[in-house]
């Protein structure tokens, strides 16, 4: 392979990511919290009552609003809101739009073992800065340049 045909990714930082994930993290956690008060009226449990199941109850429902948002805008762009503003994309091995089941797969482990899933992803680190769950659905996170954002935008004149 010559160098005119290799291309090149630039591997997203583990801060970027960060952040990136903590907009998201905000911005779903406020309308997790809506969308509960909402329909239960409270956002607060009777822990004795209820037990592990009221903090479960709550759990669940808020990782679920997370796997579908993460599914459907890292599937339809690559960017969620987070990524978007940190220039940040999801993509395959080879830097094209990863697969359905590669996103399933990613989207899984930051949803609902996120901490086991960094965790993991720094000991067992490779050059790739992959968590577990992107190395699982072969999907990396790259830092992408302004002009490559709208690279695939035509304009034309009418």
């Amino acid at each position: 392979m010559s160098d005119s045909e290799v291309s090149k990714v630039l591997l997203a930082k583990w801060t970027d990511r960060f952040f990136a994930w903590l907009i998201d993290f905000i911005i779903i956690s406020s309308i997790s919290t809506v969308i509960i008060f909402a329909s239960l009226g409270t956002v607060e449990y009777e822990i004795e009552e209820f037990g592990f199941w009221a903090e479960s109850s709550q759990y669940f429902p808020t990782s679920m609003i997370f796997f579908v948002y993460w599914v459907i805008l890292e599937y339809k762009t690559g960017q969620t809101i987070g990524k978007k503003i940190l220039n940040l994309k999801v993509t395959d091995m080879q830097g094209r739009k990863p697969s359905l089941k590669g996103i399933l797969i990613g989207s899984f482990g930051k949803s609902f073992l996120l901490p086991l899933d960094v965790i993991l992803g720094w000991i067992l680190t490779n050059e790739k800065r992959q968590r577990v769950f992107n190395k699982l659905g072969d999907t990396l996170v790259v830092k992408i340049k302004n002009s490559e954002i709208d690279s695939d935008i035509e304009y034309k004149k009418d």
